[in-house]
């Protein structure tokens, strides 16, 4: 058994039910945001064609992939679905956030979006490490894998 499948069978065995709680609510703002994007489309491209020098083409295929990502991995992380992935495929996402679209001026206000995409980071950093919990929907392949590897 490889380190990967040591500190998974760890992840696994020391998940307190809380954390799942924290996983679902997660999920939740992502899906919330995602739609609240598609809603505003409009100020999504502003943000990016103000602040990242990208052509027109793909500043718009970025503000239709974003909320799309938004909403999938947010069910994803909700169900606790492929949590790993679903982490993997926000964490561009944020990143890109982080360093194109806040200003540095808005870090020290209360409430800034820049903390609370730093905080939403964070937590998918952590997500993507630990996975999913005993709170969540498992796929009958991945059960029977872990079953016969112990």
């Amino acid at each position: 058994m490889d380190i990967l499948h040591r500190f998974e069978y760890w992840g696994d065995h020391h998940h307190p039910k809380w954390v799942d709680i924290i996983r679902i609510l997660l999920g939740v703002f992502l899906c919330y945001k995602g739609i609240d994007f598609l809603r505003n489309t409009s100020v999504l491209i502003g943000l990016m064609s103000g602040r990242a020098s990208f052509g027109s083409f793909l500043t718009v295929l970025a503000a239709h992939v974003i909320p799309f990502l938004h909403i999938v991995g947010g069910l994803l992380l909700v169900l606790g679905l492929l949590t790993r992935f679903a982490c993997l495929i926000q964490i561009p996402v944020l990143i890109g956030a982080i360093i194109f679209v806040h200003r540095a001026k808005d870090v020290l206000m209360p409430y800034s979006e820049l903390l609370i995409s730093i905080v939403v980071l964070l937590l998918l950093i952590y997500f993507l490490i630990i996975g999913n919990g005993p709170l969540s929907f498992k796929l009958a392949e991945e059960e029977k894998k872990k079953d016969s590897n112990f």
